[in-house]
Parts: C-alpha cells; structure tokens; sequence
C-alpha cells in the first residue's frame, strides 16, 4: 500500500472521529436527560410501589379478613359494617379504594345485600366488582342478575344471566342454571323466539346438567306455540 493510500484512509478515519465526536457533543445532553429521567420514573415507581401501593394492600387485606369470616358464616350485616372491634367490607370500600382487598369487598357486599334484600346496593357493588378469577366472576354476574330480577329490570337481568352462563364454562352446574334464568326470563318477557335459542344453547351446552336435560321439554312448547318442529 503507497504512503499516499495510507494517509487518505488515516483522513477519513480522522474526519470520521471528528464527526462522531461533534455528533455526541450536539445530543449528549439530550440522551443524559433522557436516560435521568428513565431512571428517575423508575426508581419513583418502585418506591410508589414499595412504600404507598404494597402496604395499602397489606392493611385492606387485614381490614377485609374478619369481613370474609363473618360473610362465611352468613353474618350479613356485621360482614357489611364490622362488630365495633373489626371493621366491615364498606370501610374496605371506602378507605382503601383502588386495591385488590377494595374490589373484592364489593363482591361482599354485593352479595351480602343481595341476600338482605336490599337490591339496589347489591346492583350498586356488584356493577363496580371485576376478578380474573372466572368462577368468581361467573358468581357475581348471577348475582347481578338476580338483584337486576327483584327490581324487575329484566332486560338487564338477562344480560347479566347470560354473562355469567358464559364467564365459566367449566362450572356446568351453574353456567346451566343462569342460561335457564336467561331462557325463562325472556319467556316470560314475551321473547319467545330469544327463549327458544337460549334453551336450544342449554341443551347443546350443558346436556348432563339437570337444566341442560329439562330443556326439551322448553323447547318443544315454544317449537309448538312458534308451529316450528325443526327441534334439534
């Protein structure tokens, strides 16, 4: 290779560190600032986390627990307000919202009031209560739906009967038993021809559930009164 060769590639190695250089010297204090504030929101977050969001959790979960026994032993009213010494699901609700123990608590409470007869605050819980525990969730749409029935707000009991007929599957014995309120509701409500499908889905569905096996008998009156005898 010539001297000459040698010194036009050792320029351009030079005129590429100078450009390189100048290019970092113009965004350096960008890139500072943005990795600074990376580490900042980070840092924030984990300690947001750490100290605020984890021990608010941990307290609504101690609140909530005598709440759960006194639900478990059917102790309505003192799982709703506490017994003076341990607090209720509502002062969950109240005092640690936005936690998982707070949402939860609706359920509770939803369930407690459905139970008392008082339909409009277990519509009012049960509305605002959503778990990725399916079986759970499949529970509290039932509910709804009969909260939703007492206060003969029909249309919105069937939808909730329908939601929980297909929350969880897996549940046969109470996916069946909502799809059959969803079928009767709409009976009786004068949508024969939404009752007939419902009922047909319900012995498709769930054959080998006690609901599942009375749907032919559903089936054939409105197949009957509808003149259509394409039962399957």
């Amino acid at each position: 290779m010539s001297d000459k060769h040698e010194h036009e590639l050792s320029s351009e190695h030079h005129e590429s560190l100078v450009r390189l250089q100048s290019t970092w010297q113009r965004i350096q204090k960008p890139v500072m600032i943005a990795v600074a504030a990376i580490v900042i929101i980070g840092g924030g977050w984990y300690v947001y986390q750490q100290y605020i969001v984890k021990p608010k959790e941990e307290k609504a979960s101690e609140a909530l627990f005598k709440a759960q026994e006194y639900f478990a032993k059917d102790s309505l009213n003192l799982a709703l307000n506490g017994d003076g010494q341990y607090k209720g699901a509502l002062y969950v609700i109240n005092n640690f919202s936005g936690t998982k123990a707070a949402n939860l608590a609706h359920y509770y409470a939803g369930v407690s009031y459905l139970r008392l007869g008082d339909f409009n605050n277990a519509v009012k819980y049960l509305k605002d209560f959503s778990t990725g525990a399916k079986q759970i969730q499949l529970m509290a749409y039932g509910c709804l739906g009969d909260a939703y029935a007492e206060l003969n707000k029909k249309d919105e009991a069937i939808e909730s009967y329908k939601k929980a007929a297909s929350t969880f599957e897996t549940d046969e014995s109470n996916s069946a038993e909502y799809l059959f309120r969803a079928a009767l509701l709409s009976e009786t409500t004068g949508k024969t021809k939404e009752a007939l499908e419902l009922y047909k889905e319900l012995k498709d569905k769930f054959p080998r559930t006690d609901k599942g096996f009375q749907a032919d008998k559903y089936i054939y009156r409105l197949s009957i009164d509808k003149n259509d005898f394409s039962v399957k």
